[in-house]
């Protein structure tokens, strides 16, 4: 199989990179960027130091020459890129990855209200499919691969929406990532000085992966309307933790909980459920795990889910090749690590 990769440059892109190196059915892969035109001749050992062995031409953007030359192509671009790139590839009915949030939204006007750009066409957004991979294996077309925080918080919550369990209006969700989750463009609030022994709420009511989240909510449970999500920055590299709360209906109980999960997740071999403790994002690191635990307190008559990923690893580039291997209909674990990075 020959693989593209638009966009390998980001911290995404690159993930998405190694993992694919190491992919069993990959045999190749070809690097492009998402312009047609530049100054000189890019290589991938010039523009991230890790690959300092690895003298590989990204190319210029040609979507013929990446029809013709691939099987699959993976976008790991900013968002309001592949919005204006996707059209091609649904017409022909190619197989495409999009690690970016363009074509996550079915109304274009949720995507212009949270992302500030301008969507892609509703007919193409219709044909995009939501890959989130432990519930909907794709194995055509194109996939928009889910975002980091929707991906941990929807797989937090999938046992109580669908196993109809909390009040659909009671979801608040307090969700931390490491400083990757930011991208590799310098800010103020990723400089050493300032994220180091601190946190910093941001993107408060304000995040694109809200309407992510709501929009396949709906999907199990069309009562669930809105929640209140909040995003924090912690002073990590890579990790997602989504503590999950909600008011459970009258009557159930922990036991109904513990069925509810066992019943979503028992057989799923990249949920790991956590009976005795809690999780810990360390736990997880540089894996495609999510880990989940969970309680009632009788007390508060609350409802507390506690769900972690690796950012770029569940919540991007190796989410992205689970996909893959279930588009190809191949063991959903191919070029995956089993093990997560410990200590």
């Amino acid at each position: 199989m020959n693989a593209a990769i638009i966009g390998v440059t980001g911290y995404s892109g690159t993930v998405l990179y190694q993992l694919l190196s190491q992919h069993p059915v990959v045999e190749n892969i070809h690097l492009y960027g998402h312009q047609k035109d530049v100054a000189k001749p890019r290589f991938l050992n010039d523009e991230i130091e890790a690959f300092c062995d690895r003298r590989i031409l990204i190319e210029p953007y040609d979507v013929r020459k990446i029809m013709a030359e691939n099987d699959v192509v993976f976008f790991a671009t900013p968002a309001g890129v592949t919005s204006k790139l996707a059209k091609p590839y649904l017409e022909a009915g190619f197989p495409v990855i999009d690690l970016s949030g363009d074509m996550r939204l079915k109304d274009p006007a949720a995507y212009k209200k949270w992302y500030h750009k301008d969507a892609a066409p509703a007919a193409e957004l219709d044909q995009a499919q939501y890959g989130l991979a432990d519930f909907n294996t794709v194995q055509k077309g194109y996939v928009a691969n889910p975002g980091c925080y929707a991906t941990a918080t929807l797989l937090g919550l999938a046992p109580l929406i669908k196993s109809h369990l909390i009040e659909p209006d009671s979801i608040i969700v307090d969700a931390k990532s490491g400083l990757s989750g930011a991208g590799k463009k310098l800010t103020t609030s990723s400089h050493f000085a300032w994220i180091n022994e601190n946190s910093q709420p941001y993107k408060v009511n304000q995040h694109q992966h809200i309407p992510e989240i709501i929009q396949q909510l709906q999907v199990w449970d069309q009562n669930v309307k809105a929640l209140q999500f909040t995003t924090t920055l912690i002073p990590v590299t890579r990790g997602i933790m989504a503590s999950i709360y909600a008011k459970p209906l009258p009557g159930v109980d922990e036991s109904q909980l513990d069925k509810a999960f066992e019943e979503c997740y028992g057989k799923r071999r990249f949920i790991r459920l956590i009976k005795n403790g809690w999780p810990s994002i360390k736990e997880v690191s540089h894996s495609n795990f999510c880990d989940l635990g969970w309680a009632l307190d009788p007390n508060s008559h609350t409802i507390l889910v506690v769900s972690v990923i690796d950012n770029l690893m569940k919540g991007a580039a190796g989410q992205a090749v689970q996909n893959l291997n279930h588009m190809f209909e191949l063991d959903e674990t191919l070029g995956l690590p089993m093990i997560p990075s410990w200590p």
